[in-house]
């Protein structure tokens, strides 16, 4: 009972009831226009003659209000109102005004049965309401009724006033059901009237997979530059402490290895973060840093953390300067993350090989550096780690080539393959 009461009168219910008695009140212009031409058909001229008369004119009024919803706003205030008393999900409705031959006829079907329903509904509600409620009352009341309108016979007799309650209640569950089954029609027909066509979730999912790449590129350098120049200048600054007292000249090589690196990494964030803001240009205009024009520093701000490394490179003729830009830059990231992967996880008194070498279809990246120590049986410990190697794996994938990495032989190795040419 709980539930069929629910259903009949609960909450959604009601509002659903609203829903449909506005577009009752919508439909009366209409009914209105409807009334005034049917009136020569009966002989009244009246906007309220006789109930065939009516049923005319609500029959004429569809029709109009049919040709009005081709106006662009019907869909929006449509929705809205859906959203806000039907309990349709939001995802299952279209925003804004329909585009399509398609939209537009499917908006004006929507409009026509809504305010049709709602006409109905709205009808029942005013005569039922009223007529039940004096059902439900006329057993304790038939005295004020006879006095004041003079009731006749058959409403004063006993059987008249003991069924007159059971009619007034069945009256109003049978509205109430109305109510609710044309409510729960409108709800599940919204999302196919109203709701977005196949070509409009297509291209929200375009646009959903768009910025999720635009994310997860800028989580990549936001990884790559910022988690390097943190690892990079925490432990310069350990080292620098260490040997304060007894090697000044490694100190001073350490501070300004660090506020080279800030400085680079503030301008490298600056240009990351420049993507969030709307209408901000730098991010495009802003030089990324390459493997041409910032090998050097890298592995110079590196070396000032104490870490060892040994690098050799093979570019061939032109060097890293006859690299495809997008491959410097790439290049460039992935030799980052894995020098600040050995300055994380393996410490800074220990030797990092790193190679580079290219041939005529690719550029090769290794890099290696030796586990770090631990107590026989405990598992290596990379306690937030793995974004940077996915990072490294995305790069090399996007550009159509291949990242491995993991342990062999008590080293931790990095191996990455970029052709010259990157894949669409």
């Amino acid at each position: 009972m709980r539930r069929v009461g629910s259903a009949l009168l609960g909450r959604r219910a009601r509002r659903r009831w609203i829903h449909l008695v506005l577009g009752g009140a919508l439909a009366m212009p209409y009914v209105f226009v409807g009334s005034i031409l049917s009136g020569p058909l009966f002989g009244d001229d009246r906007f309220f003659g006789s109930f065939s008369a009516q049923l005319l004119a609500f029959a004429l009024g569809l029709p109009l209000a049919a040709i009005t919803a081709l106006f662009p706003l019907t869909r929006p205030m449509s929705v809205a109102a859906v959203r806000a008393l039907c309990g349709v999900p939001d995802e299952a409705l279209a925003d804004g005004p329909p585009r399509t031959r398609q939209e537009r006829g499917r908006t004006v079907t929507w409009f026509t049965l809504h305010l049709g329903f709602g006409g109905i509904i709205s009808g029942m509600t005013l005569g039922l309401v009223p007529f039940a409620s004096f059902q439900l009352v006329l057993p304790l009341t038939v005295g004020v009724w006879d006095s004041w309108l003079g009731l006749p016979d058959h409403l004063r007799s006993s059987w008249t006033l003991v069924l007159a309650p059971v009619s007034g209640a069945v009256c109003l569950l049978l509205l109430a059901g109305c109510a609710a089954g044309c409510g729960e029609l409108l709800a599940r027909w919204a999302p196919r009237l109203l709701g977005p066509t196949p070509a409009d979730r297509l291209a929200a999912a375009e646009q959903r997979a768009a910025d999720l790449a635009v994310r997860n590129r800028l989580a990549r350098e936001l990884h790559d530059s910022v988690g390097h120049a943190l690892s990079a200048v925490t432990l310069q600054a350990s080292a620098a402490r260490r040997v304060l007292d007894h090697d000044p000249e490694f100190v001073r090589e350490a501070l300004a290895a660090i506020e080279d690196t800030t400085r680079r990494t503030v301008g490298e964030l600056d240009a990351v973060l420049g993507v969030l803001r709307e209408g901000d240009q730098r991010a495009s205009t802003a030089p990324a840093p390459t493997l041409a024009a910032d090998l050097d520093g890298l592995l110079r701000r590196t070396r000032a953390g104490g870490l060892r490394v040994k690098a050799a490179v093979a570019l061939g003729p032109g060097g890293a300067d006859a690299l495809p830009p997008m491959v410097s830059r790439e290049a460039y990231r992935i030799v980052q993350e894995a020098l600040s992967n050995a300055l994380k996880h393996a410490g800074a008194d220990t030797t990092v090989t790193l190679r580079i070498a290219r041939d005529d279809t690719g550029l090769d990246l290794s890099a290696e550096n030796p586990l770090p120590s631990a107590p026989p049986g405990a598992p290596a410990d990379r306690a937030g780690g793995g974004h940077g190697l996915r990072g490294i794996a995305d790069r090399a994938r996007l550009l159509g080539g291949t990242a491995e990495s993991g342990p062999a032989a008590g080293v931790w190795r990095l191996r990455v393959r970029l052709p010259l040419r990157p894949s669409d």
